[in-house]
């Protein structure tokens, strides 16, 4: 086994995580740049940025359900490879990566078609107008079809960090990044093509993160072998990855449900306006949310090799620091986003009437993210784990069982202010359920370490 991978039994706890997380955290920033660079840019063409800004809006949960399927197979199947590795059985972490390719290919076939047919009547369900459609079918005609890209870059990319490698990993990112900020402002302003431009810049760049992610993965550094003899999906293998990845793809998938339930109820309490405010909030906390996403992501490593490895005390000392971390972050987010929101809506859009109310809702919709830093630290180590059921259940909590219902529970009293106030009451509540949750199963679950 390589140098690289055995390191995570090794080195020091809190040498290895920075050296793992730093990069991750860095790839996730980037990764959350796709879609808030487009809306940064979007929002300030002259005359139509208001308008859309709210039809990319609109796009955003078709974005994050092809975002969701490749976390499926990234997030499930790379801490089962990290397992396997722990365990010196790298033929069969070399199966799982193999036919994780071959799922990703026939799930962005499937996606492609279904998603072309259904956009229209989906979009108008979604809370789409008159004035909004046009600009969300501009954008996600061409967006699909880079559908490919998005599935091999980010449900690849967790088996780079899995071998350790996290700043490769974090190149994947940074290399799309840099080519969609080149490439948006020449193709919306310079050439002139709008919202159609954002969304070809996008589909080039995940095309430059896929051919990286692909190149590693087939080169002699990668611990990992892809063998095209294993490629053809089989029960046996995928199975496992569907059971331990089906929580992270319905925490984004369910974030997408929410998307659209957060948007047409308030089209009907708010009309365009509130929407457009709703797209800045979801890029607002897509961008805090990814490095604690990227935190916990390069600690996953650490946590699954020693798990698969027996090595309780280092189990305990990376998710003590994970913890920790993750807890100071969200709470000094929160400060930020409660006490001065207006600077950080103001980066996407100048038009008055939408700061102002965008602002007020930042203030109420951000309250509760001091929590996330113990509710995503606790959900991730439960993925680490292998511990698939559990995982589901939270990934269910915050959204599907809290949030849903207080978003029609509180619209219903207190109209589009009442939206924005579901977000921290389902925050704090499914962060205290899981930490006390997963501290309650600790010692079980370290009991079972090394079987």
């Amino acid at each position: 086994m390589k140098q690289t991978t055995a390191s995570l039994g090794t080195e020091s706890i809190g040498k290895l995580l920075l050296r793992l997380a730093v990069p991750t955290i860095l790839a996730q920033v980037i990764n959350a740049l796709y879609t808030i660079i487009d809306r940064i840019y979007i929002g300030h063409i002259p005359g139509s940025g208001a308008f859309a800004l709210s039809g990319i809006g609109l796009s955003f949960p078709i974005i994050m359900l092809l975002a969701a399927f490749s976390m499926l197979i990234g997030a499930g199947g790379a801490p089962q490879a990290s397992i396997k590795l722990g365990q010196k059985r790298k033929e069969e972490a070399d199966a799982i990566l193999s036919q994780a390719i071959g799922t990703l290919i026939i799930l962005a076939v499937i996606l492609i078609f279904f998603f072309q047919i259904t956009k229209r009547p989906l979009l108008f369900a979604f809370g789409a107008s008159s004035q909004t459609i046009d600009y969300s079918i501009d954008y996600l005609s061409i967006y699909l079809w880079g559908t490919p890209f998005v599935l091999f870059s980010l449900g690849l990319n967790p088996f780079i960090t899995a071998q350790g490698f996290s700043r490769t990993s974090m190149m994947t990112m940074l290399l799309g990044s840099v080519v969609n900020i080149i490439l948006d402002p020449i193709f919306i302003f310079v050439l002139g093509w709008g919202i159609k431009g954002a969304a070809l810049a996008t589909v080039i760049s995940q095309a430059v993160s896929a051919t990286w992610v692909l190149s590693f993965l087939s080169s002699k550094r990668s611990t990992l072998t892809i063998s095209f003899k294993k490629i053809r999906p089989t029960m046996k293998v995928m199975l496992p990855v569907f059971a331990l990845g089906i929580s992270p793809f319905f925490m984004m998938s369910t974030e997408s449900l929410v998307n659209i339930i957060l948007n047409s109820t308030l089209q009907k309490t708010g009309g365009d306006l509130a929407v457009g405010a709703m797209s800045i909030l979801a890029s607002v906390m897509l961008f805090s949310l990814a490095p604690l996403q990227g935190l916990t992501q390069g600690g996953q490593p650490i946590l699954s090799y020693n798990y698969g490895a027996g090595n309780t005390e280092r189990v305990k000392a990376a998710f003590s620091k994970i913890l920790i971390s993750s807890a100071l972050f969200s709470t000094t987010v929160c400060l930020i986003l409660v006490l001065f929101p207006e600077p950080v809506v103001r980066i996407f859009t100048r038009e008055p009437l939408l700061v102002e109310r965008t602002s007020e809702a930042m203030r109420i919709f951000s309250a509760g993210f001091w929590m996330l830093g113990f509710q995503i630290a606790c959900q991730q180590a439960f993925i680490s784990f292998s511990k698939a059921r559990i995982s589901l259940f939270l990934a269910f909590l915050r959204k599907i069982i809290l949030l849903i219902p207080l978003v029609f529970l509180l619209s219903s009293h207190f109209g589009m202010r009442g939206v924005f106030l579901a977000e921290p009451i389902a925050d704090v509540l499914a962060g205290v359920t899981t930490t006390l949750l997963f501290f309650l199963n600790f010692k079980k679950i370290i009991a079972e370490s090394g079987k």
